[in-house]
């Protein structure tokens, strides 16, 4: 199972109390007080992790609570200080307050370590409030309380690029044929019910990241179809690909379809519009009327991106595809395969 989002409850651990003793030894007359502070609670610290790429375990595990530091001892024996909680996340998981929607922390690297909760300091013992004028105290402090707070997670998959159209227009069947990612492909809309990972290889062990997004339609910013609540996986993409489909549907305009897609994805955020983005004209070989390639070659013209046909059935265009994506990324984009993952996944799966 997929799970993007998820709320969770936080709490640091108390400070353990301080002690409230007299030392009592047969050769030390007046041997005063002897009682230890309690120890510091523990912190709740949050980590990003490759092991994950999904946020389930928080599905049903959604409070997350320090230890308590231990109470101090006689002997002026300071009580230990708690174990702290790492909580993992992972990589692409942005943290926001759930009380004011304040921004925690995006990680966007693996191994980034933040605190999120500090634990108690613990109270004092009364060896800590003898003075001259009150050389036998009997007081002592309890610990303090931790600190405690509500988080939101969201968690925005690291693509390179972000494939979109319309349900059906052969998303899935691309990232299959330019990845060994194998997602569900079917004769029927909607086939795609949750984001898919493919990673592209080129030559000189280069490649970039693939994420294939379910499908829009018309009205998804209300809700429609699957709706827009997988549309933040492609925000931090740095290229889009945009499919639409050449193959003589009836009732179905391939510019038309393209204005729908570019609508709703301004509805959910107009930066998304402003990426490099690939026109790409899908199903060729089941396309009967060559107007269609026209009308699509000339909006391509229109709106000043590029475009590209191709056949994932046949395998026309596909190679090509693939090089032309790369040469639209960053330069620094890209892997080495014998360091990183050479596999491509579905991002349901965990990461070993």
């Amino acid at each position: 199972m997929f799970l993007d989002q998820a709320r969770i409850e936080l709490k640091a651990g108390d400070g353990g109390c301080g002690c409230m003793a007299f030392r009592r030894e047969k050769f030390v007359p007046r041997g005063g007080p002897s009682g230890g502070d309690g120890g510091r609670g523990g912190h709740v610290y949050m980590e990003s992790t490759l092991r994950h790429n999904t946020l389930i375990q928080f599905r049903y595990n959604r409070i997350f609570q320090g230890k308590r530091g231990q109470h101090g001892l006689g002997s002026k024996c300071h009580g230990k200080d708690a174990d702290d909680r790492l909580i993992q996340v992972p990589v692409g998981t942005v943290v926001y307050d759930d009380e004011s929607g304040e921004l925690v922390h995006d990680f966007t690297t693996p191994n980034e370590r933040i605190l999120l909760c500090q634990g108690g300091r613990g109270g004092r013992g009364n060896a800590q409030f003898a003075t001259s004028v009150n050389r036998a105290p009997r007081r002592f402090e309890y610990g303090f309380a931790g600190e405690e707070r509500n988080l939101r997670l969201e968690l925005k998959l690291l693509a390179d690029v972000g494939l979109v159209g319309f349900p059906n227009v052969g998303k899935s069947t691309l990232i299959s044929r330019i990845s060994s990612a194998r997602p569900k492909i079917g004769d029927y809309p909607f086939t795609t019910l949750e984001p898919n990972l493919g990673v592209v290889e080129l030559e000189d062990f280069k490649s970039y990241v693939v994420a294939d997004m379910p499908g829009l339609i018309q009205g998804a910013h209300l809700g429609h179809g699957l709706g827009l609540q997988f549309l933040r996986h492609i925000e931090r993409t740095k290229v889009l690909v945009h499919l639409v489909d050449l193959s003589d549907l009836p009732g179905r305009d391939p510019v038309e379809d393209f204005e729908t897609v570019n609508r709703e994805l301004n509805e959910f955020n107009p930066a998304i519009l402003a990426k490099p983005t690939l026109l790409v004209g899908s199903k060729l070989d089941a396309m009967d009327d060559v107007t269609r390639l026209k009308k699509l070659q000339s909006l391509a013209l229109e709106h000043g991106l590029e475009f590209h046909a191709i056949s994932a059935a046949t395998g026309a265009g596909i190679q090509d595809l693939k090089y032309k994506i790369a040469g639209m990324l960053p330069a620094e984009t890209g892997m080495d395969m014998a360091e990183g993952e050479a596999g491509d996944r579905p991002a349901d799966e965990g990461r070993g």
